[in-house]
């Protein structure tokens, strides 16, 4: 059933629009310099490159998977509609909860930090240690500034939105692709290739450490599925919403394997594990352009982080929206403004937690302990495509998950294994993260003994 309003979302997305969410909300900054912890937990080229080409893998799978489900139920909400229909609304809650709580907005506070932080080369007044007020920095201010701005350009409209999405993932695609193209031009300096497989026994221990170091390159490559919130304005959305997904995520996938590809050429080992402050991608940089990397990389990574901010506000305020719809949130974040056709009050409030977790300081640690529950939401949706066919066989699917049944329960098991591993070698991993989302529990009971009274 389509729970939007009568007067409501305006379908104003072409493929274009929804492939540069896609890929606009995958790259932020992690590309930048998570190669560096996954280097020191591998110890070898290979599996370093080994842990990409999995998570790719997985991505991927995860995305065409996605495509069903999304097509046969373009609302605003997305993830969060087909775990209610799946496995109730509970199931949809938590997810939502955890979202709002933590996922989203703990992300788009990382990535504004990152943002200022960089602003930082550029600014040197922005720094995390200049302080405006007691406990408040420039580069936490600018940060927060930028949110305001991303929210209130979603405020005035779809196409404003998208258009500043359109441009920045344009942009910050095409400077990836310069600097693989520049990177792997400038020949292999390192002996990283002649020692590829170091360290590589081929036994259990090879695949726990590499099971274990995804967790970064997973991160870096999650939000893909911000396009699916967003379903309810997409035009044509049984074509361009699988297309979308399978387009972003495999663009987004080559020009990953590309980075680390250059990573290898030009730096060896050793400088990948032990980067200043994990920035891989500007050591990488300084062997190729020399003094002037710092300045290049500064703007291609503030480039790069403002695009990504913008897609996950403009997506995930969808699903909060959709949330109210349902009676599961605050009752005005399911109101359309009038003249903009979007969900204005759901946009503010997602920019107000959001600043709060940037002057918290903790969205780093949050996002270590959630990426458990995300996992696991991811999961739980794509088993949500067996529950529906035996539930709903005569939902009309107009695109149907390639590979299935094999490749849907390839990923639930190839993920669930990595869930095990992190259980067993990083429980800090998860049971803080399995705690928020259990604290979400009375929070549904409450909304919901709420909308009765209502």
């Amino acid at each position: 059933m389509d729970r939007n309003p009568p007067v409501g979302l305006v379908k104003g997305l072409g493929l274009l629009d929804s492939t540069t969410i896609v890929m606009g909300s995958m790259i932020g900054s992690g590309i930048f310099i998570v190669a560096a912890d996954i280097s020191r937990q591998v110890n070898s080229p290979g599996l370093m490159i080994l842990t990409w080409v999995v998570t790719a893998l997985l991505t991927m799978i995860a995305a065409l998977s996605y495509g069903e489900l999304a097509a046969a139920m373009p609302q605003a909400g997305g993830q969060y509609v087909y775990l209610r229909e799946a496995f109730g609304r509970l199931s949809g809650f938590l997810y939502g909860w955890t979202l709002f709580l933590v996922i989203q907005t703990g992300t788009i506070a990382a990535v504004a930090v990152a943002f200022a932080k960089f602003a930082g080369v550029f600014l040197p007044w922005v720094s995390a240690r200049n302080f405006l007020l007691p406990y408040f920095s420039t580069q936490q201010a600018l940060a927060i500034a930028v949110l305001i701005l991303l929210t209130w350009v979603n405020t005035r409209g779809l196409r404003s939105g998208a258009m500043v999405q359109n441009v920045f993932t344009i942009a910050k695609v095409g400077a990836l692709a310069g600097f693989i193209f520049i990177g792997l031009m400038a020949g292999r300096r390192t002996q990283n290739y002649a020692t590829f497989w170091q360290n590589a026994d081929w036994t259990f221990t090879t695949i726990r450490i590499v099971g274990v170091a995804m967790v970064g390159a997973l991160f870096s490559s999650d939000a893909w599925n911000n396009v699916t919130f967003t379903a309810g304005e997409v035009r044509n959305p049984k074509r361009n919403l699988p297309l979308s997904l399978a387009l972003g995520v495999g663009l987004v996938s080559l020009l990953y394997l590309g980075c680390n590809f250059v990573y290898l050429s030009v730096l060896p080992l050793e400088a990948i594990q032990h980067a200043a402050e994990d920035r891989v991608a500007t050591a990488a940089a300084a062997a190729v352009f020399g003094d002037t990397a710092r300045y290049i990389m500064a703007a291609a990574i503030m480039v790069s982080t403002f695009g990504c901010i913008n897609g996950m506000v403009l997506a995930g305020a969808r699903v909060y929206y959709a949330m109210a719809l349902d009676g599961l949130f605050f009752r005005q974040a399911g109101v359309l403004d009038e003249r903009s056709h979007t969900p204005v009050v759901s946009l503010v409030v997602q920019c107000v937690w959001a600043c709060a977790l940037t002057l918290t300081g903790t969205y780093s640690d949050l996002l270590d302990y959630v990426i458990f529950a995300v996992l696991l939401f991811y999961i739980l949706t794509i088993a949500g495509i067996f529950v529906l066919r035996a539930k709903r066989p005569d939902l009309e699917r107009p695109y149907k998950a390639i590979g299935y049944p094999v490749l849907p329960a390839l990923y639930i098991l190839l993920a669930g294994l990595i869930e095990a591993l992190l259980l067993v070698y990083k429980p800090n991993y998860t049971w803080p993260g399995l705690i928020i989302v259990l604290m979400g529990i009375p929070v549904y009971f409450f909304w919901r003994r709420r909308e009765e009274r209502a």
